[in-house]
């Protein structure tokens, strides 16, 4: 299955932003991976199964993304040094 997932901020369901870096595939079962970095906290690099990501999730009786995309991600400030 293919995804038209894109790069960018995305909101998870629970409150939370996220960046979606992009697309992997796992190494031994080719299942799509999206790979993304928490925006807040330790902004730790994390992997989800994409299929899992694309999901809708009931939440208080309303089924709703489990991450809605919110638009591109800033680009970094080049005063920063990263």
């Amino acid at each position: 299955m293919e995804y038209d997932l894109k790069p960018g901020v995305y909101r998870h369901f629970k409150g939370n932003c996220y960046q979606l870096l992009g697309l992997a595939r796992h190494s031994e079962t080719l299942e799509w991976m999206v790979v993304y970095r928490a925006l807040y906290g330790e902004e730790g690099l994390w992997v989800r199964p994409a299929a899992m990501w694309s999901e809708t999730v009931e939440r208080g009786g309303v089924t709703v993304p489990r991450f809605t995309y919110l638009g591109e991600a800033p680009a970094e400030d080049p005063r920063s040094g990263s």
